[in-house]
């Protein structure tokens, strides 16, 4: 198992939970634990300067939550937002954040001796963020790191593009 295994897995657990999506053609998994709850899409209030997969912000219960689409970070194409479109809030660190996602899956537990180190591709492209590899039926589940995917340095831009816009 990769070295990110500790980072949300509990050690003394042999099985990991994880909620399933899709974006595109492609699974992904991320930890339930993280998971707060799955909403609809819902407009947002964009802020100025903040990087392109960031899509903006909204009140969720008195807390500024920044909404992530994955499909612009993953470079996998641009998808139109209706009614279909899912919003994964997850825990964060010490705070909220949004993630939009074309489908969600499933819950599926996975044994930990199952879930497989991430192939390592050199400097070309980076796999910090992932967690592991799970197989299922034929396919391929890629468990994702979130705290590594969405870094405090990125939240620090959004939080620098909120404040400056706060301030005109």
């Amino acid at each position: 198992m990769s070295d990110n295994a500790g980072d949300t897995i509990k050690p003394e657990s042999s099985t990991c939970e994880f909620l399933t999506f899709t974006l595109g053609d492609e699974h992904y998994g991320l930890d339930i634990m993280q998971v707060r709850e799955i909403r609809g899409y819902e407009p947002v209030t964009k802020i100025a300067n903040a990087p392109p997969f960031i899509k903006g912000v909204l009140n969720l219960r008195g807390d500024v939550v920044p909404i992530v689409d994955l499909r612009i970070k993953f470079d996998v194409g641009r998808a139109e937002y209706n009614e279909f479109t899912i919003v994964i809030m997850l825990h964060i660190g010490d705070r909220i954040v949004g993630i939009v996602v074309d489908a969600v899956s499933d819950v599926i537990n996975f044994q930990k001796q199952d879930i497989k180190p991430p192939p390592e591709f050199g400097v070309a492209f980076d796999s910090q963020y992932l967690f592991g590899l799970a197989p299922i039926n034929n396919n391929m589940i890629i468990l994702l790191n979130i705290e590594k995917l969405i870094s405090s340095q990125e939240l620090g831009l959004f939080d620098a593009s909120s404040a400056a816009q706060e301030t005109q």
